[in-house]
């Protein structure tokens, strides 16, 4: 169901369905930390893991990057790589060579699937290399092989809410970094985007995917997935014709 492209071994990469300000303990983001600090002990790095926040902002990328480092840095200590770009801008990719994590923060999809594309190799060589990666809401949606960016028709048929479509109106699959082989969406629950994956599924735009629940995050390792938080990870797969929808939920 989860695979990586051309053989690669990929492995701890956390997506997780969106939710700010943190409402809990942290779970979504706590494995992906101890992760990135046992990558920075192997390094020989005592003063904690060097994780890459990367945000693609409208303006507020200094802003919101103080915001989520002090909210990581309440689980766990770290020291938080600020990779920023503005909407439109490639993000510096030079800076990614020398971190223990990978963050890929929430905005406008689109945009941070533009801005980072320059980089999906070199995120996919970290990774492969061990390196943990955690996306959040769009950092999600972009991680698989083919990306739904966004849009709420497929044709002249409204499939899910305008307010979850990205600037966008038709949906629309683009190339995303490739750690995964499954599309993504995102706030499910909260923003009714599950029927929009359900759709293009059934469209054909894409072979399957997942769509996951605010304050809840897929962790996928060298055993089975799991999830973990207060919601539910939602399959969708093409079968007989149709299209079957189950849940995962926090085990």
């Amino acid at each position: 169901m989860v695979g990586s492209p051309a053989g690669e071994r990929l492995m701890g990469i956390h997506l997780v369905g969106g939710g700010w300000p943190p409402e809990d303990d942290g779970d979504v983001y706590r494995e992906f930390l101890s992760e990135a600090a046992e990558r920075a002990l192997q390094a020989g790095r005592l003063e904690g893991p060097r994780v890459a926040l990367v945000l693609v902002r409208d303006g507020d990328g200094p802003e919101k990057f103080a915001a989520v480092a002090a909210a990581l840095q309440l689980v766990a200590e770290l020291v938080p790589v600020a990779i920023l770009a503005t909407e439109g801008a490639p993000i510096n990719a030079a800076l990614l060579a020398d971190v223990d994590g990978i963050l890929v923060w929430g905005g406008l999809t689109p945009a941070y699937r533009d801005s980072i594309e320059p980089a999906f190799g070199e995120i996919r060589r970290q990774i492969s290399g061990g390196v943990p990666y955690l996306g959040f809401s769009a950092g999600a949606a972009i991680a698989s092989d083919r990306a739904l960016i966004g849009g709420w028709k497929i044709g002249d048929v409204e499939v899910s809410p305008s307010e979850a479509a990205e600037d966008l109106d038709e949906v629309s699959i683009g190339e995303g970094i490739g750690l995964i082989d499954l599309a993504v969406e995102v706030h499910a629950a909260q923003w009714g985007t599950l029927s929009r994956l359900v759709a293009a599924t059934e469209a054909g735009l894409v072979e399957s995917g997942i769509a996951i629940d605010e304050h809840t995050a897929l962790i996928i390792g060298e055993g089975p997935l799991r999830v973990v938080g207060r919601g539910s990870v939602w399959t969708v797969t093409s079968e007989n014709g149709g299209v079957r929808v189950a849940t995962m939920g926090a085990s």
